[in-house]
């Protein structure tokens, strides 16, 4: 053996071979091309190894091994050789492995696939061939009648001579044979199983027949997409859940789109509500809020636009903070000394200038004690039909001083204004008054307050209580200290340097002045110029004047002040706060205006006085008195106000209320719907004056509020129609049935209780359900008519055109009466 066994000789030559190529194209076009061709090199194992089938030693050819190579390192090479080889193995054992299992997948997949459209296949072809089958018999059918009803046409038509007699050798005429023929063609071709057109379904086919409108493309693959949707188990796409952005009104439209609903679906839903509304039409927030949960989205209540982002809520810090003076709100029971306990402590005559003696206004003062300390005392009216103003009273205060008279207790306003204190959640000294009275009681007024957790010093409460005089002025300086070491312990403080925020204690129109609002201002400081809006209403501080009639240039807080220079007379609890510019605040009342009015659109209530003309002119046929009022300040028009609604029976109805004096449009008001014109504390202009004595419209001017609701009580009593009240007087009990030519069933009844009588009405009870109600036709005792029978006497009773009475009915016998009605 040579040592060229099994090797080829080196040489450049094996590189690459060229050669030429003849390409051919059409027409007899021909090309030569050089083609040259790369040879790899292979490398043959010597047969030794593979015949051995075990590796050489290192030490067994030390001459074909490199140098430099030990043999410890040649082993260590061939066994990572080895290892390589045999990790390619099982590479390859587990590729195949898993080809083999994809391709089983594939496989298995296929045949799922192919037998599921097998299937559906076989399912189209069972419908097709009998759509095609019953299509096939109602055409044969039609053709067999037509046949039928022709050729009995004929044999009518030809004369009874000419017709041939039938044989059994008769065949039918050429005509019919060849549309026989056509028809069967036909229908075994459609019938043909085994024909190419097997198993494919036609457009026309699928769509039902020839002729007439046939189903788009789009149509069918919908259908189709149904199919598959329904075949793989689809789940239907889930419904998008919305944050809905809800104002105080809303149109139909708007809250559609916000929701992203059809406007139809909206309006549906509104009418199965009861409420027939457009698309265009404005509904309230608590109505939109209903549909938007019914719809299936969450409600977000939108308080304010955002063109109240202007005011910002000033986060002040601890070293701008200076102390003030706290706000003192005096309470209590009406005629219990409250204003004349503040002037003792301010030294003023407040009572003379009130009508009747009766707090009727929110007043607002500030007193220095001799101490040096500042006090701002509010005023509240004690009178029940104040209720509204004490409490908001309540909400702009620091303290609260409970007056209680010492000779008369605890009375219903003064559990009233407890509850106010308790739910402004502020702290409450009790101040008894009229200590200096023979009957005056203190104890008793203590031991009272304990009914209602209110628990003094002396009963070893958390409450301090002082015992005062106003006429003698016995214990006003402890009532003072008392004040000040409140305020001490709550450590009152705010910020004067920066804009100005306030609350509206009360508003009126000034005939001199126009609208002035007592304003107590809670923090920053009010300046004269300064722009603000409050409300509904804007303007600028022309003036500001104090408690006691003097210009000041600045109100700091806890000062109340009177403002000048609004452009409308504010609602009494409105929040005054200063802006930049009148543009901003002129947008922020406009936006509120607007706002309020939609809100009264959506609520249906008229917003302009020409509307409630013409409601009232539309409801002058009911049986109420209307009445229209107007008075000096807010205060007391919500007061009025709640004061007739207190009056009961829905028999008064407040038209309209209003600040200020009584002008001419109001009495066109209450000419239209002849109502009369309440003034409280107001006069008439000459020209409403005028017109009233014209149109003959009744002025009432009052300054007591007493003598107002008492008017109005004594005119609406004689609107009240008069009530029908039941009065049952007698039970009957059926023991039998008779019946009497000429009069009908007779019920042979026991009176078993009460009485029985013939002018009574009588109601038929059957398992305690009244059947029948009605009037006696007849009430006999024996054979004579009698007018009643007592109880536990048998008579017989006869229903006026009614006969359906059973033995064990009950018979109900009651009477009508007349009640006239008066308010309360």
């Amino acid at each position: 053996m040579s040592d060229s066994d099994g090797k080829k000789t080196l040489g450049l030559r094996g590189g690459s071979r060229p050669g030429n190529v003849k390409q051919s194209f059409s027409h007899g076009r021909t090309k030569n091309v050089v083609v040259e061709t790369k040879r790899k090199r292979v490398v043959v194992p010597k047969p030794t190894a593979a015949k051995g089938g075990s590796v050489a030693t290192p030490s067994g050819d030390a001459s074909r091994r490199p140098a430099g190579i030990s043999d410890a390192e040649m082993a260590r090479r061939l066994k990572a050789l080895q290892a390589a080889k045999a990790r390619e193995v099982e590479e390859a054992q587990q590729r195949e492995a898993e080809e083999k299992a994809r391709a089983e997948e594939r496989e298995r997949r296929r045949a799922e696939q192919e037998a599921k459209e097998r299937e559906q296949r076989e399912a189209e072809e069972r419908a097709r061939q009998k759509a095609e089958d019953e299509e096939r018999k109602r055409v044969e059918a039609e053709a067999a009648a037509k046949r039928a009803a022709s050729d009995a046409e004929k044999k009518k038509s030809e004369p009874a001579a000419a017709r041939p007699a039938p044989g059994p050798s008769s065949q039918p005429r050429k005509g019919d044979r060849d549309r026989d023929d056509r028809q069967n063609r036909n229908a075994k071709g459609r019938n043909d199983g085994g024909g190419r057109r097997s198993g494919k379904l036609t457009l026309g086919q699928a769509t039902g027949g020839e002729g007439g409108r046939q189903r788009s493309m789009a149509s069918m693959k919908r259908k189709q997409e149904r199919a598959r949707q329904k075949a793989m188990g689809s789940v239907e796409r889930e419904k998008v859940i919305r944050d809905v952005q809800l104002p105080e009104a809303i149109v139909v439209s708007e809250l559609a789109n916000r929701m992203a609903e059809r406007v139809g679906e909206v309006v549906k839903s509104l009418m199965n509500m009861g409420m027939m509304v457009t698309q265009n039409q404005t509904i309230d927030a608590d109505t939109a809020e209903l549909i938007i949960e019914e719809f299936g989205h969450k409600v977000v209540r939108v308080s304010d636009s955002d063109v109240e982002d202007v005011i910002k809520e000033v986060e002040d810090k601890d070293e701008d903070l200076q102390s003030r003076p706290p706000v003192i709100t005096i309470m209590g029971h009406v005629d219990h000394g409250k204003t004349s306990l503040l002037d003792a402590i301010r030294d003023a005559r407040v009572v003379a200038g009130e009508a009747g003696g009766i707090t009727q206004h929110i007043g607002a003062y500030q007193v220095k004690t001799e101490g040096g300390a500042v006090l701002s005392f509010l005023d509240t009216p004690g009178h029940a039909a104040f209720t509204s103003m004490r409490s908001r009273g309540a909400q702009v205060t620091d303290i609260v001083v409970l007056v209680v008279a010492a000779d008369d207790a605890v009375m219903p306003q003064t559990i009233e204004a407890i509850n106010h204190a308790k739910a402004a959640q502020v702290p409450m000294i009790v101040a008894i008054n009229k200590i200096d009275k023979p009957a005056a009681d203190p104890n008793k007024v203590r031991t009272d307050l304990l009914q209602h957790e209110v628990i003094v010093e002396a009963m070893s409460g958390e409450v301090q209580d002082v015992e005062v005089s106003a006429v003698t002025g016995q214990g006003l300086d402890e009532l003072l200290e008392a004040i000040a070491l409140q305020a001490e312990i709550l450590e009152l403080k705010a910020n004067p340097d920066r804009a100005a925020q306030g609350a509206v204690i009360e508003a009126q129109l000034d005939v001199g002045r126009g609208p002035v609002a007592t304003v107590l201002v809670q923090n920053g400081t009010l300046r004269q110029g300064d722009i603000f809006v409050v409300g509904e209403q804007y303007g600028k501080v022309r003036a500001l004047i104090n408690d006691k009639g003097e210009r000041v240039q600045e109100a700091g807080p806890s000062v109340p002040v009177e403002v000048l220079g609004l452009n409308g007379t504010p609602e009494a609890g409105d929040v005054l706060n200063v802006t930049d510019t009148e543009a901003q605040a002129r947008e922020i009342a406009e936006y509120r205006e607007q706002a309020a009015k939609d809100k009264r659109a959506a609520a249906g209530a008229a917003t302009t006085l020409e509307q409630l003309m013409q409601k009232a002119k539309e409801d002058e046929n009911v049986s109420e008195l209307p009445i229209l009022v107007k008075a000096d300040v807010q205060g007391s028009a919500e007061a009025i106000v709640q004061a007739m609604e207190k009056i009961g029976n829905n028999e008064v109805r407040v038209l309209h209320s209003g600040v200020g004096a009584i002008t001419e449009t109001d009495i066109g008001l209450a000419e239209a719907s002849g109502a009369p014109v309440m003034g409280f504390n107001v006069r008439a202009n000459t020209s409403a004056r005028n017109s009233a004595n014209q149109k003959g419209v009744e002025i009432r001017y009052y300054s007591v509020i007493y003598d107002l609701v008492d008017d109005v009580k004594a005119a609406a009593s004689g609107l009240l129609s008069a009530e029908i009240r039941e009065n049952f007087i007698g039970y009957a009990e059926i023991k039998d049935v008779f019946k009497v030519s000429n009069v009908g069933k007779v019920a042979g009844c026991l009176v078993t209780e009460g009485v029985a009588r013939r002018s009574a009405g009588v109601r038929l009870l059957r398992d305690n359900v009244v059947i029948h109600e009605g009037t006696l036709k007849t009430l006999k005792r024996f054979k004579d008519e009698v007018a009643e029978v007592q109880s536990g006497q048998e008579c017989g009773m006869a229903f006026e055109n009614y006969d359906d009475v059973r033995k064990g009915d009950v018979i109900e016998i009651f009477e009508r009466e007349e009640v006239t009605r008066t308010l309360d």
